[in-house]
């Protein structure tokens, strides 16, 4: 489990296509200080799962699912990307509960001068954005300013803007979406009591 604080602005160094899954290799001094193979760090909000570490760089593997699921689809050598790894047990809960599992992809739109900041999202995860709730975005738990059917806005402070990705995005960027998971199980839970049209109740979340 991650809380959406990111640690560090690390660096995509090398993406090594293969036969089933891509190779990817980060840059990330802070979350490689004690890492271990088998960790999971939080890649722009994906749960990924080291599988080599050599000095301040770690490997991981990425499956076509989540290529296809994230905005790592098409990922090229340089790219910067926000760095988190899992939360200790003792550790201060600082953001909200973020699973590293991305329910989609957003688009950045615009910034205004006081830094409020519009995304795009796709509209079947609408119920789940409301007024000052959590949503993460690219790993970075915020808090909704506004929103719309298609459209958020979430007010960024400077320190935002200067640690994470947020203050590098152009407009048309992709971006990955996690909402709050506890609206899908209030949600679940709540089907049962509501009219069979009003909620889908389909199965379980696939792995992001």
């Amino acid at each position: 489990m991650f809380t959406g604080i990111v640690e560090e602005l690390g660096e995509v160094t090398r993406v090594e296509p293969g036969d089933g899954v891509t190779r990817l290799v980060v840059r990330g001094p802070v979350v490689t200080g004690d890492a271990k193979h088998g960790d999971s760090i939080a890649v722009n909000g994906v749960c990924l799962t080291v599988v080599e570490l050599s000095g301040d760089e770690f490997t991981v593997d990425v499956v076509p699912e989540t290529l296809r699921r994230t905005s790592f689809d098409g990922v090229e050598p340089g790219r910067r990307v926000n760095l988190e790894r899992a939360m200790a047990a003792n550790g201060r809960f600082s953001g909200h509960i973020v699973q590293g599992h991305v329910d989609g992809t957003g688009t950045f739109l615009s910034r205004d001068h006081d830094g409020l900041t519009h995304f795009a999202y796709p509209p079947e995860l609408s119920r789940y954005v409301v007024e000052k709730g959590s949503i993460a975005v690219d790993g970075i738990s915020l808090t909704v300013a506004e929103v719309t059917r298609d459209e958020f806005a979430i007010a960024l402070i400077p320190t935002t803007l200067a640690a994470t990705t947020l203050g590098r995005n152009e407009p048309g960027d992709a971006v990955n979406l996690e909402v709050d998971v506890l609206a899908k199980y209030v949600e679940k839970l709540a089907a049962v009591h509501l009219p069979s049209a009003a909620v889908d109740n389909g199965g379980g979340e696939e792995d992001r």
